[in-house]
Formats: C-alpha cells, sequence, structure tokens
C-alpha cells in the first residue's frame, strides 16, 4: 500500500505492507546514505552492503549533540550533499538522529525511515520531530521536518524482543486514550500474541496508528494546540524514562497512569476510566505502578520543554478518546504525583 500526504513542512511517501527490497527503488545507492545502530548491523546488517552504511551504538545515551557531531564529520568525509538522503533503520533513537542530523546539515537535505521496532513504526518515524537530548532533558535540541518517505516492513519485527512489543503497545494504548475508543475496545479483546502471529491484523494496527497521528499532524503540524495531545503520558513519562532508566514505553504507561491521576483530581474524571486503563497495561506487560521520589520527579519535570512559568502543559483526559490540554500548576502535579506514588508503595 503507497499513498502521498503533503505537510506544510513536506510530503511523505508512505510504503505499508512493504518490504526492504523495495528499498533500492525508492533510495538510489548514489545518493543514499544509511544510519544504523549496533543491534540492527547485527541482525540485519547484511542486507544493507551495497550502501555507504553509518553505525552508531545502540540506546537512549547516544542520542546527544556528541553524536551529532561525529556524524556529521563523517557526512563531510562521505561528501554528502543537498542531493544526498539519509536513511535511518531502526528504532526512535535511530529515527531521532537521522531526521535530526539531516534537518541541520547543510540546512537541511532529505531524509527517510525505514522503522524496526512497532514504537517507531506507530509513532517515532511518523509526524516529522527529531530531536537530540541536552543532558537530562528530552529532545531539547529538535526540528520538525517531514521525512522523504517511510518504508514499512513488519518481517523486522520478528527479531523484536518481547519488552519492545510492549514498548511499541504503550504508545498504541496512548492513540487510543486520547482519540479513539473503538481501538481502545479492540485493544482491550485482544493480546500481544493475537496481534503478532496475525499479519494482517498487525498491519492494520500500525496503519490506524499511523493515519491518526497524521490527522492530527495535518490539523497542527507546529505543535500549537492540537498536537500536544500525542503527549499524554510523556509529561511525567520523559521524567521517568530520565531518572529511573526506563524503556520509553514503560515510561511513558506510567505516566498515562499518573496523567489519569491528575485527570481525577482537576476534571473529576470518573475512577473506573483509570482502572480500564491499568487492566489493558497489565494485558500487555507494561507496568502501572513504579517506587518514585515525588520531588527529584517534580525537579526533572521543571525541565520539560512544555513548561510556561509557573505552569506544565499536561494533556489530561474527560472521557476514554477525549483529550484535553490543561496546564497544571506544580502543585497540582506534586499532588498527582504523591498519589501515584501512595499507591505505587500499597
Amino acid at each position: 500500500m503507497h499513498y502521498t500526504i503533503n505537510f506544510p513542512a513536506g510530503q511523505t511517501d508512505y510504503y505499508l505492507n512493504s518490504s526492504y527490497s523495495q528499498l533500492l527503488q525508492v533510495a538510489p545507492i548514489a545518493h543514499s546514505i544509511i544510519i544504523i545502530d549496533e543491534n540492527i548491523n547485527r541482525f540485519y546488517g547484511h542486507l544493507f552492503t551495497e550502501y555507504r552504511v553509518l553505525i552508531i551504538e545502540s540506546g537512549e545515551e547516544v542520542k546527544t549533540w556528541e553524536t551529532i557531531r561525529l556524524l556529521a564529520e563523517k557526512l563531510v568525509q562521505f561528501e554528502a550533499h543537498k542531493t544526498s538522503v539519509l536513511i535511518g533503520i531502526g528504532g526512535g533513537v535511530i529515527c531521532d538522529i537521522t531526521g535530526f542530523l539531516a534537518s541541520i546539515y547543510m540546512r537541511g537535505i532529505s531524509f527517510a525511515f525505514v522503522p524496526t521496532t512497532l514504537l517507531a513504526m506507530v509513532d517515532a518515524s511518523v509526524g516529522g520531530k527529531n530531536g537530540v537530548n541536552v543532558g537530562f532533558s528530552k529532545n531539547m535540541l529538535g526540528t520538525i521536518n517531514q521525512p522523504k518517505f517511510i518504508l514499512f516492513d513488519t518481517a523486522f519485527l520478528e527479531t523484536l524482543p518481547e519488552q519492545e512489543w510492549s514498548n511499541g503497545f504503550a504508545e498504541i494504548i496512548k492513540y487510543a486514550c486520547i482519540g479513539n475508543p473503538h481501538l481502545f475496545e479492540q485493544l482491550a479483546h485482544g493480546t500481544p500474541a493475537s496481534f503478532q502471529t496475525k499479519p494482517k491484523s498487525l498491519t492494520l494496527l500500525i496503519d490506524t496508528c499511523v493515519q491518526q497521528k497524521n490527522n492530527i499532524v495535518l490539523a497542527d503540524e507546529q505543535e500549537k494546540n492540537l498536537r500536544k495531545t500525542l503527549n499524554f503520558g510523556h509529561t511525567a513519562g520523559h521524567a521517568f524514562e530520565t531518572l529511573y532508566h526506563l524503556p520509553h514505553g514503560q515510561a511513558v504507561a506510567l505516566g498515562m497512569v499518573v496523567a489519569l491521576i491528575a485527570s481525577e483530581q482537576t476534571l473529576q474524571l470518573e475512577k473506573d476510566v483509570r482502572q480500564k486503563l491499568l487492566l489493558l497495561l497489565q494485558q500487555y506487560d507494561l507496568p502501572y505502578q513504579l517506587k518514585i521520589d515525588v520531588a527529584k520527579v517534580m525537579q526533572t519535570l521543571k525541565h520539560d520543554k512544555k513548561r510556561n512559568n509557573e505552569l506544565v502543559d499536561f494533556i489530561l483526559l474527560q472521557s476514554i478518546g477525549e483529550a484535553v490540554i490543561v496546564p497544571l500548576a506544580f502543585d497540582a502535579i506534586t499532588a498527582a504525583l504523591q498519589a501515584f506514588e501512595d499507591e505505587s508503595k500499597s
């Protein structure tokens, strides 16, 4: 399945239910440079021997300005030019690094993605936001530019560890919570295995998420309003990810629980909504409790990009499928975190 979307920041071709072998058709060898990490190189490096390839270490720790600098020097050595295309093949970290580097190299060259994790397929590769961390601050340096194309090949998921499947489902659950109650019900009647063993169902699930995110991005590419709802679970989640070295999906799952507690305290959300979410998180092998240091989490949150003076934009729920943007004061966030901590102890 192939379709094209024209965003204000650029045009993207989507190749869903495709094969990596199509890469040779859409990415000419002479103009393309591939970026992968050590894990992808170990499993799939042999597939890309015809291309020039840059290999980086794996993990969130490499998503730094220093990595960008070193890769930029390699591009200079490769004599990369304005018609070159950077292709990130990997998970969310590779997407962020590739998109950010391409957006600033020579004031911007084309880039593309071949996502190899479920999380990257449903979220990280889509929407054009890419960035790197500054110390403990997530994605503090970033850009919004759309990839030239995204090629989805679910065959890459065959080597995906079980934990990475769960991480991907955290973002899928997020989509359900903020704007797709039908998807929430679908997930409630499924399991990770039911999607892993049914390729058609998995492809449809990925396409549902991609289309939902693209509809939001088309309406608000620069994240002035609606696109902020995609941060549901990410505000507290990013703090948990940084402080407790959690995988992104696990951190987002915990962040969604905090957001629902805040929704109960601020918007009088019915508590049965959180109970439904907790059951779904358990069903998809995601955590819902964590012993935290509230003061340390708050200190980290104060460096969040979404802070506006003494307020932080939180994405709360009025119901499953109905998200709202609420600027919360520090004391309101502290109260939600404290309730989360108290319940994690029980």
